[in-house]
């Protein structure tokens, strides 16, 4: 049996979606690329959504567009670079095409806008995260010969009533955005200063949401936040109550209002922070079947010394206990993580707390990065980017290592095993087979034989390749 886990390195960064709209209604044409995290996927949806609306329609084809718009990462330095080099190569095209619109959206837009728009000269519009309502507006200033800038951050943006354009899409599976921004200030995060402070959507538009993807035919939606788990309805950013004669939701509610939607919608979240995941949250999880059993509970670090460094709010022994009780109150659930290898003054000793906690805590997947310092964090003002890259990178591959080996023991648990799997498209290799996902996010790839993509299929796993499980169809569920 090959086995491998799925694991992202520091080499694995800006993966790009075009998008495409079949309607063209003003004669321009708008083409989207996105990079980094889900989030910006899914605020490319809205961009997609508010641009339509005023005429334009996008297109996959590049050379076509009359507006290019990238939605920007800036989690890590080589992210910045990819799309750098990308700004480099349509700025070329703007000899062959004089009136061509280049805009840079999301976390790079607020902070490198003065680099991108006068030294660099790279772009001709720079939106932020909470400006997306207004693009129409800058491309309109472009075309009168000026630069457009707005990369204002808003205390109370949600685009609640905004529905995304679910373009390029399976028809399957969507993203629903809960809340933006973040408060909690990890001394390596960049977000806070991008996306501004956590405010969560109107728990009715977010039902309302997944009740028109049902309607649409969608099976299974990702709530999406920065921190999920802090997720409140009917709070202000000081804490309080903003009107005491409506009930506060939290996270385990608002899960439970869209688990009820439908039986038949399958529902994931990302990203959960250790130190606010609760108990409810997960005997919420526990109690709906179309709830999926996994969670991403980033640790960062086994040490708490370099947690304390890291400012993440929580020690290895509160995260452990987290991990307990989603082993207790939801068996069988798959946990994936995130780890940073080589954070200011990570000792050997620190670096050892981590491999000894990943084997204590086997995890199904990990997204693995060395750390890279980021301009205006905390960690970048107070802290010395003191471990050596080559030290970064030898102690990455030991995380690596000590993640293949978990992954391969888990892996050999699923053999002869049963799952339910919703089956999402074909497989890369061949359009004979068809692939999906448990509820344990595995991706599971099957011979087709007369079953649908939409469909839940139960799939007997018989072996894996190095990145999927191979199994059989038995029946639909």
């Amino acid at each position: 049996m090959d086995t491998e886990v799925k694991i992202i390195n520091e080499e694995a960064q800006g993966n790009s979606i075009l998008i495409e709209s079949p309607i063209l209604q003003n004669g321009r044409k708008l083409y989207i690329e996105s990079y980094g995290c889900q989030m910006n996927f899914s605020d490319s949806e809205i961009v997609a959504s508010v641009m339509a609306k005023h005429g334009y329609a996008t297109t996959t084809d590049q050379h076509e567009a009359d507006v290019v718009l990238l939605n920007t990462c800036s989690i890590r330095d080589k992210a910045e670079q990819t799309v750098r080099s990308r700004l480099r190569d349509f700025k070329k095209k703007k000899k062959e095409k004089p009136n061509l619109v280049i805009g840079v959206l999301g976390c790079m837009a607020e902070r490198l806008k003065t680099q991108l728009l006068d030294e660099e000269k790279l772009v001709d519009i720079v939106a932020g995260p909470d400006s997306y309502r207004d693009l129409p507006r800058l491309v309109s200033e472009v075309d009168g010969g000026q630069k457009a800038v707005n990369v204002l951050l808003s205390r109370e943006e949600t685009y609640a009533e905004i529905s995304p354009v679910r373009l390029n899409s399976n028809g399957i599976t969507a993203f629903i955005s809960i809340m933006r921004g973040c408060d909690n200030m990890c001394a390596f995060c960049v977000v806070p200063f991008t996306r501004g402070r956590e405010r969560s959507r109107n728990p009715k538009s977010i039902v309302k949401e997944a009740q028109e993807l049902v309607a649409q035919g969608y099976k299974e939606v990702t709530l999406l936040g920065q921190n999920v788990d802090s997720y409140r309805w009917n709070i202000n950013n000081k804490g309080e109550i903003k009107d005491v004669s409506k009930p506060t939701t939290n996270f385990s509610q608002l899960m439970e209002m869209v688990a009820l939607v439908s039986p038949d919608l399958r529902i994931r979240f990302s990203t959960s922070h250790p130190k606010d995941m609760t108990d409810d949250v997960l005997h919420i999880i526990a109690k709906y079947e179309n709830i999926c059993n996994y969670i991403h509970l980033p640790v960062q670090s086994g040490s708490t010394e370099v947690l304390k460094r890291m400012n993440r709010g929580y020690t290895r022994e509160w995260y452990l206990d987290r991990i307990k009780a989603i082993r207790e109150i939801i068996p069988g659930c798959a946990i994936s993580t995130d780890i940073i290898a080589g954070f200011c003054g990570e000792t050997e000793k620190d670096h050892n707390e981590t491999l000894s906690l990943m084997e204590e805590v086997q995890y199904d997947y990990a997204f693995n990065f060395f750390y890279s310092e980021r301009p205006k964090t905390l960690a970048e003002r107070k802290f010395e980017d003191d471990v050596t890259l080559e030290v970064k990178k030898r102690r990455l591959a030991e995380i690596i290592a000590i993640q293949r080996k978990s992954a391969g023991k888990i892996n050999e648990t699923t053999l002869g095993k049963t799952y339910k799997v919703l089956v999402e498209g074909f497989s890369k290799k061949s359009k004979e087979h068809l692939f999906g996902r448990n509820s344990q996010n595995t991706a599971i790839v099957f011979p087709k034989e007369n079953y649908k993509l939409g469909e839940y299929v139960n799939v007997k796993v018989n072996n894996c390749t190095t990145a999927t499980l191979l199994g059989t169809a038995l029946n639909l569920t």
